[in-house]
């Protein structure tokens, strides 16, 4: 009895082993059983790129009609407001012309204060042997009429020395040039009349 309960206890503890067949599935061959396909997931990408692409090239293009657009509308401004940037250029140079002519008015009337103290102090530094004959104002300088004494090239000498004092005279400071423009003999008294000539100098008056 033991032994028919023992042999009976060895069948069932043996293992359970299928049993061996061939597998001649070719998996290539076999239809996607898949829910959601995996081409469905590259014509979604395709399509969303395809989307976002043209969607792009469409705000680009917006844009760039808005940005025509906006040009054609200065175009026409400028059409339109370009007599008038004309006018205003010619009348800004008329305008530059006159207060250039203000600004010399203005310069010549402060070297002006001056030319009565330039004639005291011009009499007050004559060499013995020259005269003072007159003077000649004008807008851009003064001309300085003298006599004098000596012979030709002496009096000549005496001419150009006192020009030189006068260079370096520090009261003369609103001239800048000064010259001899002409020098002849008097027949009738044998003396030298001398003109002399001194540039004003140009002051800049700045802008407000």
């Amino acid at each position: 009895m033991l032994s028919f309960l023992k042999k009976k206890n060895d069948a069932g503890s043996a293992p359970l082993v299928p049993p061996w067949h061939p597998n001649f599935r070719s998996y290539e061959k076999l239809p996607d059983i898949k829910v959601v396909r995996t081409a469905f997931f590259v014509n979604v990408a395709a399509v969303t790129g395809a989307l976002v692409l043209a969607i792009f090239c469409g705000m680009q293009e917006w844009q760039l009609h808005g940005l025509n657009l906006q040009i054609a509308d200065w175009q026409k401004q400028i059409t339109r407001d370009q007599g008038g940037s004309a006018k205003a250029v010619a009348l800004y140079k008329k305008f530059q012309a006159e207060e250039a002519k203000i600004l010399e008015v203005e310069a010549f009337g402060k070297a002006k204060q001056v030319v009565s103290d330039l004639i005291v102090h011009l009499g007050q530094t004559l060499p013995s042997n020259v005269a003072l004959d007159g003077l000649d104002l004008r807008d851009n300088g003064l001309v300085v009429r003298l006599t004098v004494r000596g012979t030709s090239d002496a009096a000549l000498g005496y001419a150009t020395n006192y020009l030189d004092q006068l260079r370096a005279d520090k009261k003369l400071t609103p001239f800048d040039e000064f010259s001899i423009t002409t020098s002849t003999r008097n027949p009738s008294t044998g003396r030298l009349a001398v003109e002399m000539f001194f540039r004003l100098r140009v002051t800049t008056v700045k802008k407000p």
